[in-house]
């Protein structure tokens, strides 16, 4: 309010007779002003708690730039109940909700890719016949937490609309002796008895079973292979077979194979497509940090109060997001969140104490869960080292390979070099500093007589080599294009 409005305003008030009407009006004048200098001396100090902030360290300028760019949150459930910290019950109950096992009432942030599943496994009952689904992504993308969620719904429709029920068969890859055990899983789930003298392998009998037509109830089988690349053999004839068996005239399956490579079947199974069998592909997208954000608070609001501060799970969605996106590894984190303040309370023995997970309680658990021996490793090395590694997980990157050679890494270090304007060492240098690599347990080098030609694999996860050298501008930059 303008200077000019307060005198107008307050004039009346001072030729007025009444002198407890003027009293009236200099209290609200008073007030006015009062009110003015409270926002102008808020202003001060929210402009000097975020000089501060960014004069603290690398951990408050994190802090800050979290602070002044974070979006609206999903909004926080209406708490009645404080949380007590230091109730072993209430505390039981956020860990349990936190657990990697403990599923979710429902599953959000995959409905696009749940109901492309629904629609295709519904199209297959409806005409009763078979398909198969390929459900790749990176890990802790929701593939199989989506897949049981739809399992559930597909038998819940069946039975609205009149048609017999799904039966459904959940194989993990993981727990088979050998990868043809596979077909005798599938035996057993149709119950078929096999015959003392019978010769045929289990492969062989579900080949005969789906070639016949009174051999086989119409029922409709969801068979939901897990881990399926652990299938994988040296001729891929066991997954190959497996996918063929869609295509015998009465089939009754629904073949659904869940693994983490996005191009298993276009890179092991290329005969798929010229038979006509190519499965239907979807693809699972790491979990952004709205995502995270969004699921986390799904789980949280379970319990009727609060646990985290906003900006610590901000902080974590963010981290993890620009790391994998990996839900499990939030999962982690926050977990190990709750524990360090549940050692702090132990500890400590001031009465002021957090009364929920603050951001620097996640700071210590992301610290933790993204620290090992091998990031200080590779933050320490020369830079030349650090170059050769950021140069074969752009190699993999581009070529989807997981493997090269020193000659091929040497292309990739020169064209990083200049692009950089850094001067590259000679070729026997980079091949000793690819061996000095492979000592520190960072590279493994196969055998050739030729070093050029010599088999070059990362020993560890080319996400920690981009995690520890992201912080550096030059790598950053490199890495992204």
């Amino acid at each position: 309010m303008s200077k000019s409005s307060l005198v107008t305003h307050s004039a009346p008030s001072i030729v007025s007779p009444n002198s407890e009407k003027l009293g009236i009006e200099s209290k609200t004048q008073r007030s006015i002003l009062k009110r003015k200098r409270s926002v102008s001396s808020s202003h001060i100090r929210c402009t000097t708690d975020r000089n501060d902030l960014i004069g603290n360290g690398i951990k408050d300028n994190v802090k800050c730039s979290l602070i002044l760019s974070m979006r609206k949150l999903v909004p926080q459930v209406s708490t009645t109940v404080k949380w007590n910290p230091r109730d072993p019950a209430q505390m039981k109950a956020v860990k349990q909700v936190l657990h990697v096992a403990t599923v979710p009432p429902t599953v959000v942030c995959r409905e696009a890719e749940q109901k492309r599943v629904v629609e295709f496994c519904k199209a297959c009952v409806e005409q009763e016949k078979a398909g198969s689904i390929y459900i790749c992504g990176c890990p802790g993308t929701g593939k199989t937490l989506s897949i049981n969620k739809m399992r559930e719904q597909l038998s819940s429709w069946s039975e609205e609309v009149g048609l017999q029920p799904v039966e459904a068969l959940a194989i993990n890859c993981t727990s088979l002796v050998n990868a043809s055990e596979i077909f005798s899983k599938i035996l057993e789930k149709l119950k078929f008895s096999k015959k003392k003298k019978d010769c045929l392998t289990p492969l062989q009998h579900l080949q005969s079973l789906f070639s016949q037509s009174s051999s086989i109830s119409r029922t409709m089988l969801l068979i939901v292979i897990d881990e399926m690349d652990y299938l994988i053999t040296k001729d891929r004839a066991t997954l190959h077979d497996l996918f063929m068996l869609t295509t015998f005239p009465f089939s009754r399956f629904i073949l659904i194979g869940i693994a983490n490579a996005i191009d298993l079947t276009d890179r092991f199974l290329p005969g798929l497509k010229s038979r006509n069998c190519n499965p239907f592909v979807v693809t699972y997208c790491a979990y952004s940090r709205y995502q995270i954000v969004e699921i986390l608070q799904q789980r949280l609001e379970t319990l009727g109060y609060r646990v985290f501060q906003p900006l610590a799970l901000e902080y974590c969605a963010r981290k993890v997001a620009a790391a994998s996106g990996d839900m499990r590894k939030v999962l982690d984190v926050c977990r190990t969140a709750v524990e360090v303040l549940e050692t702090e309370l132990r500890d400590c023995a001031t009465k002021e104490q957090a009364d929920s997970v603050t951001f620097d309680h996640m700071d210590a658990a992301l610290s933790k869960a993204f620290k090992s021996p091998k990031l200080d490793i590779l933050q320490s090395l020369p830079q030349h080292q650090q170059i050769i590694l950021c140069s074969l997980v752009k190699l993999f990157n581009s070529s989807k390979k997981n493997a090269t050679t020193i000659g091929e890494l040497n292309k990739s270090y020169l064209e990083a070099c200049k692009s950089a304007s850094v001067p590259a060492v000679g070729s026997l240098e980079f091949t000793d500093m690819c061996r000095v690599l492979a000592v520190q347990g960072l590279l493994k080098l196969g055998q050739s007589k030729e070093d050029r030609l010599k088999r070059v694999t990362s020993q560890i996860d080319v996400s920690e080599i981009s995690f520890a050298l992201k912080g550096i501008r030059f790598f950053k930059k490199f890495l992204e294009d």
